[in-house]
């Protein structure tokens, strides 16, 4: 039995306070956390009082400390190197993912070379898309402190309706390393769903399509609603397109009027500026505003409408891909609910009518909707709201590689989650003793097309002919779309399991580090064992480099050979130094300017090659 006490008079309290739990929306371009008084959900205001959005920008000035929000966004003009937006589109992602996005920032993001990690370099510092992310949410847990007068620690985090398993894994770390446990992951559409069911008829059964255009996604989602249960029935998508796109037609725009415009000096005040347009044109037929040297930057309704008109196509595709996969079609939606701040511009909510018919609904504040179902979510999570059950999807396929580099299907796309799912399997070869489960993730036939969540081996199976075996794998997907795998040998009862861990997160050990660290000095032996990875992976570097200019020395200069000679000395300094970002960012200089000397000299010892070989 649990009595409470009044802690500044000593007497027993009739009951325990409820502990609040917050509702968080990790946008791309705002976030902001609310939660329930009263029954309903309110949006908590930021440091100024005046709105209850948070941009999703992280400034570090020359001595590394950290500002988010508002003060954060105005440094984009004046030091964009040391400013990150957008970083929502940098989770769960690999390098070769980011490849388009490195052209549309101002920072710098690097390849760690594991297959995996990507981080943000920061003068001599390196951060992570979930460091990064944690800073945004570390402002929002002490926005909600202030504003209650309490402590949080539990949130519900929403995440795009098509964010895969690793994106929610690395959703689910940010808030561990900003102190919060995240007691469940839900789907953006899904939330608003929540937030504007509170208004809807219980007693008849609704059909609802939900439109989310956000700052770097998009999702749609039709669900029905029924006696207070919300029953996802599909959802389809796009996490690389939102309103960050729509500012960079608006950006290529300008630059193809006036080609001066595309210098990285005025990069970010042109997008800020093409987010300003935007904005404008939502309720004004024209834009002006006045720029360097007599010239102006204008835009008009119509130039708008064209521009935006194939990334909207996109979105109405997805709508009717959703309805075809609901088993609906137009007519059998009741209402649609618009949800970012982008719906609010005319020609998109144009055509979302043309779809599907004259039904939207932006009555919630489409910039707030989905963290005010994030907050209604957290209260069911608490247990003081009985009258709504979530009934969510997976939005992509789940399987397993089998021989040819198939993929084959174990928890197909929009299934509801949770879910549980198995299949038998065998082996192929007489006596084998292991089987190697590799696990993958999307829609494609063959799995190199698909992303790779992990792979773990069933060991010590008894040695029996091919085909004998029987192998049970099953995949147990929890309510947040996180992932857990059986495998076990009927026979002989041997088993294994794993939960998938993305390898685009942050390890467990690597967030003891962080947690630590922010606590107070990290550990000795986690330092020790960060440096020496650091210090293997410098010299393997170094040996590479000294075998490249012995093995190329006809083609590189002398000027060329002595600079790859001394950045590779000042890497040796650097390990010597035993300081592990001196180590990155000397390993990052001399990859930097040796890679275009490697790609030349390929190109040379294959022209070489050639010439000595007659076909």
């Amino acid at each position: 039995m649990k009595i409470a006490i009044d802690l500044k008079t000593g007497d027993v309290a009739a009951e325990a306070p409820k502990e609040t739990i917050i509702g968080i929306d990790l946008g791309t371009t705002n976030s902001l956390v609310a939660y329930i008084k009263d029954g309903q959900p309110i949006a908590i205001k930021g440091k100024n009082n005046t709105s209850s959005l948070t941009p999703s920008v992280v400034y570090f000035d020359d001595n590394n400390k950290i500002v988010v929000g508002e003060s954060a966004k105005e440094k984009l003009h004046s030091e964009p190197q040391r400013t990150i937006f957008s970083v929502k589109r940098l989770l769960g992602k690999t390098y070769k993912d980011l490849a388009d996005i490195q052209q549309k920032v101002s920072y710098t993001i690097i390849d760690q070379e594991d297959g995996g990690h990507v981080k943000v370099n920061i003068g001599q510092q390196f951060y992570s898309p979930v460091q990064l992310s944690a800073e945004i949410l570390k402002d929002l847990k002490a926005q909600a402190e202030h504003h209650l007068n309490a402590t949080v620690t539990k949130c519900v985090i929403t995440v795009p309706a098509y964010f895969n398993d690793a994106q929610r894994q690395a959703t689910r770390d940010a808030g561990k390393l900003a102190g919060l446990d995240v007691l469940r992951i839900i789907n953006e559409p899904t939330a608003a769903s929540l937030a504007y069911g509170l208004g809807i008829d219980r007693d008849t059964a609704t059909k609802i399509a939900v439109y989310d255009l956000g700052g770097g996604t998009f999702d749609v989602s039709i669900l029905q609603l029924e006696d207070g249960i919300f029953d996802v029935l599909s959802t389809n998508g796009n996490t690389s397109l939102g309103g960050d796109d729509i500012d960079l037609r608006i950006m290529e725009h300008w630059i193809q009027q006036m080609p001066f415009l595309e210098s990285p000096t005025y990069k970010q005040f042109l997008r800020l500026t093409a987010e300003e347009a935007k904005k404008h044109l939502s309720s004004h037929e024209t834009f002006i505003k006045e720029f360097i040297d007599d010239t102006q930057l204008s835009l008009n309704l119509n130039e708008f409408n064209a521009l935006i008109s194939p990334l909207i196509e996109e979105t109405i595709v997805s709508c009717q891909k959703a309805l075809k996969d609901a088993g609906l079609t137009k007519d059998d939606i009741d209402k649609v609910l618009l949800v970012g701040g982008s719906t609010r511009i005319p020609y998109i909510k144009e055509r979302i009518e043309e779809v599907f018919g004259e039904k939207s609904d932006s009555s919630v504040n489409p910039d707030e909707v989905v963290a005010l179902g994030a907050a209604i979510q957290a209260d069911i999570l608490a247990g003081n709201r009985k009258d709504f059950l979530l009934l969510d999807i997976t939005p992509l396929s789940l399987g397993i590689e089998t021989v040819g580099g198939l993929m084959d299907v174990i928890i197909p796309r929009n299934s509801k989650v949770p879910h549980r799912a198995g299949r038998n399997y065998t082996t192929s070869i007489d006596g084998q003793r292991n089987l190697r489960v590799s696990v993958f993730q999307g829609e494609r036939d063959l799995v190199k097309d698909n992303r790779k969540l992990g792979e773990f081996t069933l060991r010590d199976i008894p040695p029996m002919a091919a085909g004998i075996p029987k192998i049970e794998v099953q995949f147990i997907l929890d309510a947040d779309g996180i992932l857990v795998v059986k495998a076990k040998e009927l026979r002989s009862n041997t088993e294994t399991q794993v939960e998938i861990k993305s390898t685009y997160g942050i390890s467990e050990e690597e967030m003891a580090l962080m947690l630590i660290d922010s606590l107070r000095n990290a550990d000795v032996d986690m330092k020790e064992r960060a440096i020496l990875e650091a210090i293997n992976e410098a010299n393997n570097v170094i040996l590479s480099a000294e075998k490249f200019i012995t093995q190329n020395t006809d083609i590189l200069s002398d000027d060329e050979s002595t600079n790859v000679n001394n950045l590779n000395q000042l890497l040796k300094s650097a390990v010597a130094s035993r300081d592990k970002d001196s180590i990155e960012l000397a390993m990052k200089n001399l990859n930097d300017y040796s890679t275009p000397l490697a790609h030349r000299a390929l190109d040379v010892n294959i022209g070489k090659s050639l010439r000595e070989h007659k076909l």
